[in-house]
C-alpha cells in the first residue's frame, strides 16, 4: 500500500486479535520521501478523533515541523462516553486490551506512513492521558516518551471506584516497590482542574523517584503565555543531563488542552501550547 499523500487526513478502521478501533492519521505536508516521527494522540472523555485534532492543533504544526499523528478513537460500544477504559485491569498491561489495540494500530501505521521506528512518541487527554502513560509504559519498545495533559499517572488503580478516588485527588499510600525505567514524560495540569485533581502531577515525579533514576537535578522557570496564562515549568535531569521529566503547572486553568484552539472541546486558548511544547520534547528523544 502507498504511503497516504502528503496532506491527507485518512478515516478508516483498524481490526486486528485485539479488536477494532477507528482511526485517522494525518501525514504533513512536504517530502513523501523521508521517515518521519510519528505521535499517537488518544483524545479525552466524550471527544472524536476530529475534534480532538482541531482543539490540540496537531496537525498544523505536523506541517511546520514535519511528523505524522495518529489519532485512534474510542468506540462508543466500548465505552459510552467515549472513555479509554484505563482503570480496568484488563487495559494496564502489554499483550492484552486497549494497549494492546492501539500498540497494534501504532504499528500499523508506522509502517503504512513509513515513520522512523526510532521516534515514535504517544501522549493524551484526560483517560487519554492515563491510558497514555500506562500503554508507553507497556510497550517501552515502542514509545520513545510520554506526553500527559490533565491525567492520572500510572499506579494500583484497579477499579472505576478508585480511579474516580484518584481524580478528586484522594490517594492511596503508594507502594515502595521499585519500578521499571520510566519513559521520559512531559506533563502538563491546570492549577485549577476541577476533573483532574493537580495533585496527580506530583505522582509522575515520584514514579520516576521509585526508578531508581538516582540523583535527580531540578531546575524551574515561571512565565506567561501570550494568551495571559501564567505558568510554572520545572524540568527534571539525572547526572548524565538527560531529561526525564518535564512538568508544567498552568495557574488558572481548568480541565483542558492548554494553548488548544476554542474549535475544539476541553480546550484553554489562553495558556501556553501544550502541543508545541510536547512536540519539541518529544523531537528531542530518539531511541
Amino acid at each position: 500500500m502507498p504511503r497516504p499523500a502528503p496532506g491527507s487526513f485518512l478515516n478508516e478502521e483498524f481490526r486486528c486479535r485485539f479488536g477494532s478501533l477507528p482511526y485517522r492519521l494525518y501525514t504533513p505536508k512536504g517530502s513523501t520521501l523521508r521517515r518521519m516521527p510519528l505521535i499517537v494522540m488518544l483524545h479525552g472523555c466524550s471527544q472524536t478523533a476530529s475534534d480532538f485534532a482541531i482543539g490540540t492543533g496537531m496537525n498544523g504544526l505536523a506541517d511546520e515541523l514535519g511528523f505524522l499523528v495518529l489519532y485512534p478513537q474510542q468506540s462508543t460500544g466500548a465505552n459510552f462516553a467515549r472513555c479509554w477504559n484505563w482503570h480496568n485491569p484488563d487495559n494496564q498491561v502489554r499483550g492484552r486490551g486497549e494497549p494492546a489495540l492501539i500498540a497494534a494500530l501504532t504499528r500499523h501505521v508506522a509502517k503504512l506512513g513509513r515513520a522512523n521506528p526510532g521516534r515514535i512518541y504517544i501522549a493524551g487527554l484526560s483517560a487519554g492521558g492515563a491510558a497514555a502513560s500506562i500503554i508507553g509504559a507497556a510497550y517501552p519498545d515502542l514509545y520513545v516518551a510520554i506526553g500527559v495533559h490533565s491525567g492520572v499517572p500510572r499506579g494500583n488503580i484497579r477499579s472505576l471506584s478508585a480511579a474516580i478516588a484518584a481524580m478528586r485527588g484522594r490517594h492511596e499510600s503508594g507502594s515502595s516497590e521499585r519500578l521499571p525505567r520510566q519513559l521520559p514524560t512531559i506533563v502538563f495540569h491546570g492549577d485549577k482542574d476541577r476533573v483532574v485533581h493537580p495533585s496527580n502531577a506530583d505522582g509522575f515525579l515520584r514514579n520516576i523517584e521509585r526508578s531508581g533514576a538516582g540523583p535527580l537535578i531540578a531546575r524551574s522557570h515561571s512565565g506567561t503565555a501570550a494568551g495571559g496564562r501564567a505558568y510554572t515549568r520545572r524540568v527534571y535531569g539525572n547526572l548524565r543531563g538527560e531529561t526525564l521529566l518535564e512538568d508544567w503547572s498552568v495557574h488558572g486553568s481548568g480541565h483542558g488542552w492548554s494553548g488548544g484552539h476554542a474549535g475544539g472541546t476541553h480546550t484553554d486558548p489562553a495558556g501556553p501550547s501544550a502541543s508545541r511544547e510536547m512536540v519539541r520534547f518529544f523531537l528531542s528523544h530518539r531511541r
